[in-house]
């Protein structure tokens, strides 16, 4: 999107780096920038080219490259003026960090398009997507327009948008921001992920709303520890939310868990009692549910929210729905949305896809197809599904290569000891061996002392235990085929995802198509 369009027909290059801390003065040419781009192989006449120094490539390494395409001006990090000595024609910017300036001249470069709209940022471990499907429901019933930039896709004006990236980067933000407001969008509901932020891709903007859904394991490779993790989860409601802007943070109780808890600590020290902060979950919070009835089918539950008593029907199962609904009930609040129009809402919200997702409902087996990649996503799903299920509970999953490894005996713990069947099989390997990945996600099985043998042995002889199977097809269809009545099988990790990646590149794959080939052929 590093392009101009009918939208944007330039800005003078004073007025676009106005709110950037620009450390050398030199004159400005006075010609308009119509375009921008952090990529040299985009670059052009009128363009702006900001080099941002990456994790694995550095933009000022292509400087002269945008150059010699011919952009107009270029920005980068202290020092670099000098260093490269471009021609005088050709305006050379530098400021203290690119990567923080690029937001802002992005928003700049798109009229700043989110402050034309009302802003909600989520942010979470788990439970975002499903809280921005929640939202825009409640949001659309109320009379409003919304837009959703989120891990599933970006949408607005029935429109659906690939998602290559959770939050989108800083130009691709803005310019979807600007299509948005030029769109009539009223709301946009934004899953904000912690590398955006760290990244500082969401600069330039601020939000009306940010809503805090949990903090559990997951990115540790990047992070390095639960701790960073958490300070930068912290930035959206310090450095991002508006003076007026009201934070929304879902609190569990666990002693384990203590992120929200301490995030609403931490904020209510600023606050001073100007009641910018909403506190979801525990008792004494603003919001609480009171779970009625849950079934295979769906849930009743009635919240005791700022608006009223707000009794909720809803087809999403599990007490981790409910927590999600906790959030979307508060952001609500927050909007000053009535009791009715919530409940409304979350009553015919479309489920999200590969969310807790029931694909399949042959001869009595239930199949489910769930986004799990972390522990505590894991131990949710088949929490909620172990309550509701009339036999067995039989988990496929696997983990991810190139990310945190940590994590993966943990998982096969969690799997160990919530399921009655595991089947450990291929997720998304990238450029490891598949199968070094399961052997650590079984050492954590192994904890429990359950048997390893034939999945179909397993299931035909009705014993407890697990297996590996490398090939995912093979493990679906397999354990698909020897369920039996009454059980239920949650196939775990890639959720939405319509691929798969391993050293030879990616292919398609869908974990619910698969599921649904099998429902279709009535062969269990």
């Amino acid at each position: 999107m590093d392009r101009t369009d009918k939208t944007i027909t330039g800005i003078k290059l004073q007025e676009l780096v106005k709110e950037v801390d620009v450390l050398n003065p030199v004159k400005m040419p006075s010609t308009m920038i119509t375009g921008l781009t952090a990529d040299s192989r985009r670059a052009a006449d009128g363009t702006l080219f900001v080099a941002i120094a990456g994790q694995t490539v550095d933009g000022h390494d292509y400087v002269r490259e945008a150059v010699r395409r011919g952009c107009t001006a270029v920005l980068v990090n202290k020092g670099f003026c000098r260093r490269l000595k471009l021609d005088q024609q050709v305006a050379c910017l530098e400021t203290a960090s690119t990567q923080e300036a690029l937001g802002k001249v992005a928003a700049a470069f798109c009229r700043h398009p989110a402050a034309e709209m009302v802003m909600i940022g989520i942010t979470g471990t788990n439970g975002k997507t499903t809280t921005t499907y929640l939202l825009e429901s409640i949001i659309r019933g109320n009379g409003g327009n919304p837009g959703v930039i989120g891990t599933v896709n970006y949408r607005y004006n029935h429109k659906e948008l690939q998602a290559p990236f959770t939050t989108p980067d800083a130009i691709s933000l803005q310019q979807l921001l600007r299509e948005m407001a030029d769109g009539g969008v009223s709301h946009v509901i934004m899953e904000v992920s912690s590398h955006s932020i760290e990244q500082q891709r969401i600069g330039g903007m601020r939000f009306d709303v940010a809503l805090f859904t949990n903090l559990t394991r997951d990115h540790l490779d990047f992070h390095g520890d639960m701790e960073n993790y958490f300070v930068t989860k912290k930035k959206l409601f310090v450095d991002y939310l508006k003076p007026d802007g009201k934070a929304v943070v879902v609190v569990d109780g666990k002693e384990q868990e203590p992120w929200g808890p301490r995030l609403l600590r931490e904020l209510a020290k600023k606050d001073s009692g100007g009641g910018r902060l909403i506190s979801c979950g525990k008792t004494g919070s603003n919001v609480v549910v009171h779970p009625i009835d849950e079934s295979i089918a769906g849930t009743v539950a009635e919240f005791d929210a700022p608006q009223g008593k707000i009794l909720v029907k809803s087809r999403m199962v599990g007490e981790f729905n409910l927590k999600n609904m906790l959030g979307a009930v508060g952001v609500a609040a927050a909007l000053g949305i009535s009791r009715e129009k919530v409940a409304e809402g979350l009553a015919v919200a479309q489920d999200a896809p590969g969310r807790l997702q029931k694909v399949g409902s042959v001869a009595g087996i239930n199949v489910f197809v769930d986004y799990a990649h972390t522990p505590d996503a894991l131990a949710n799903v088949l929490a909620t599904l172990r309550k509701l299920t009339r036999k067995r509970l039989i988990v496929i999953f696997g983990c991810g290569g190139d990310r945190d490894r940590g994590k993966r005996a943990i998982m096969g713990k969690i799997a160990g000891q919530l399921a009655d069947v595991v089947v450990l099989t291929s997720d998304n390997p990238r450029s490891e061996s598949a199968e070094a990945i399961l052997a650590e996600i079984e050492s954590g099985i192994q904890a429990h002392a359950l048997p390893r043998m034939r999945v179909e042995t397993l299931l035909g002889a009705g014993f407890q235990g697990y297996d590996v199977v490398v090939d995912r097809r093979e493990a679906i269809r397999t354990t698909i085929r020897h369920a039996g009545v009454g059980d239920v099988v949650a196939i775990c990790g890639k959720g939405h995802e319509t691929y798969q990646i391993d050293r030879q590149g990616k292919r398609f794959f869908d974990d619910r198509l698969e599921a649904a080939r099998l429902a279709a052929e009535q062969s269990w």
